[in-house]
């Protein structure tokens, strides 16, 4: 855990993503990163010069046999507060518009949800589990399937919602998140998504795996290219 605090600290300071009298919520879908986010999170909440509040929140979509009382336990085991918000999201996505490509509607409507529930909660910001990976591969995702070359960034304010999103974990890299959750049994509930691990991310995942088996440090090298702002060379 020591790698992943370090990562964390080093993004709050490096963005500016957490300050004094912050309300944060924890975007919880039970999966590794965002598991791994709310305990370094509640880690941090202990030394931070920031004094912050934390809370969880899951977003049900309505798929039979998710079962979330594991992240209930963890989060009461941490003193997390933690709330789950049911949906219909799921038979919307799949039942009602059949979509062909449900990702790009499903999380939309994931983020519509999460976005009320921190208003109707009165807290300012979102934490959620992105990390460095994620980081590269939204890129490559971008450039292949998008033709732009963009990726999300560290700390955006959404202003028609006057809430931020944080990504504490923009720096930590996907092996030292595994390795957090094997060394301190933190939870993780599998997702029962029908297109889990069937998506162009999981594609474009693949094809970064083949490149760094040529090449080692491809991860790092993109990464450090999305954040080099003044070596940024195109066309225009």
């Amino acid at each position: 855990m020591k790698q992943i605090l370090g990562a964390l600290r080093r993004a709050v300071t490096d963005f500016d993503m957490i300050q004094d009298g912050d309300k944060i919520v924890v975007g919880i879908s039970g999966g590794k990163d965002s598991m791994t986010l709310l305990y370094a999170l509640k880690l941090f909440q202990r030394f931070s010069s920031a004094k912050f509040d934390l809370c969880a929140v899951s977003i049900d979509m309505g798929f039979e046999n998710f079962d979330l009382s594991p992240v209930y336990e963890f989060c009461e085991k941490i003193d997390v507060p933690y709330k789950v918000i049911k949906t219909d999201i799921a038979k919307i996505v799949f039942d009602i518009r059949k979509e062909s490509n449900p990702c790009a509607l499903c999380a939309n409507m994931r983020r519509g949800a999460l976005h009320n529930t921190v208003n109707e909660l009165g807290f300012n910001k979102i934490a959620l589990g992105h990390h460095a990976d994620d980081a590269v591969e939204t890129m490559f995702l971008s450039m292949l399937y998008e033709a732009r070359i963009k990726t999300f960034k560290p700390v955006t304010y959404l202003d028609r919602k006057d809430i931020f999103n944080i990504r504490p974990l923009i720096y930590a890299k996907e092996k030292q998140v595994i390795a957090a959750v094997k060394k301190h049994d933190i939870p993780v509930v599998k997702s029962p998504c029908p297109m889990d691990k069937n998506t162009k991310r999981e594609e474009v995942k693949q094809i970064l795996n083949e490149i760094c088996k040529t090449i080692p440090e491809a991860r790092d090298r993109v990464l450090k290219a999305i954040n080099n702002k003044d070596n940024f060379e195109l066309w225009w």
